[in-house]
């Protein structure tokens, strides 16, 4: 089977440093695939080459049989990527449905033109609907900066959604949440993969998330790949204990 998305011998230097070497790994198109690893790993690093966010010094990126590798960020929504950022990215002046318009907006050739024009009623209902799957209608006309931190993060969530991804790069969703929200995180990514046929790459350290959506799972230590299966065959790898627990981790 030919993979969906495909990390090739991906290495990236900072000045002497090497943060990712020679890392390599497969995304089957539909599955949920994770990237875990101590502080310091060099999963952030990878994450950012793979949204082009950064450039590596060797190795390729191919997404859908195309080399992406030298892509700009902003030519991903028009492949059918979108990403979310560990740090939030919002228009905070902005009302909860206008933040999802802007996601509608990216999705389009002439977007400069989209935000400048009244939105089309198709927009507001995709949109809405959206805001509807993450629970977030009843506060579709609040400003952003007032919602609650939880709240944040499924609001830029949708606003990923928005530009109706086909591959969607998810960076510590679960970060700051409460249980109970990370309970309706769960169920909505495995909705957006099983009903949705969205294929999703997370990076996270909240185990509890990763252990029960997760297809496969990437482990990093040190910027290599130490292991990488299903979860029942990671949570017992020795190599894995071994990083997280052992004398070279701290968990994240």
């Amino acid at each position: 089977m030919t993979a969906y998305l495909s990390i090739e011998n991906l290495t990236v230097k900072f000045g002497g440093l090497t943060a990712v070497n020679n890392l390599s790994f497969d995304i089957e198109q539909g599955r949920i695939h994770a990237l875990i690893g101590p502080n310091g790993a060099g999963k952030s690093t990878t994450f950012n080459c793979v949204s082009r966010y950064y450039n590596p010094s060797a190795g390729r990126i191919v997404f859908e049989g195309q080399d992406i590798t030298q892509l700009h960020p902003h030519h991903m929504a028009g492949l059918g990527i979108a990403r979310t950022f560990q740090n939030l990215e919002l228009f905070g002046e902005l009302s909860v449905r206008e933040n999802v318009l802007l996601g509608s907006y990216s999705h389009s050739a002439r977007s400069l033109r989209g935000l400048l024009r009244r939105p089309t009623a198709e927009n507001i209902e995709f949109a809405e609907y959206l805001l509807q799957r993450v629970g977030l209608i009843d506060f579709a006309d609040a400003q952003a900066n007032n919602l609650d931190f939880g709240r944040q993060k499924m609001l830029e969530l949708a606003r990923a959604l928005a530009i109706r991804p086909r591959l969607l790069l998810l960076d510590e969703p679960a970060a700051g949440l409460r249980n109970r929200e990370i309970d309706t995180l769960d169920h909505l990514l495995v909705e957006l993969c099983a009903k949705d046929g969205i294929t999703v790459l997370l990076v996270e350290h909240v185990m509890q998330l990763v252990m029960s959506i997760s297809h496969a799972i990437t482990v990093m230590s040190f910027g290599e790949k130490i292991a990488q299966g299903a979860p029942s065959d990671i949570r017992a790898n020795p190599q894995v204990i071994e990083a997280y627990l052992g004398k070279g981790g701290s968990h994240e």
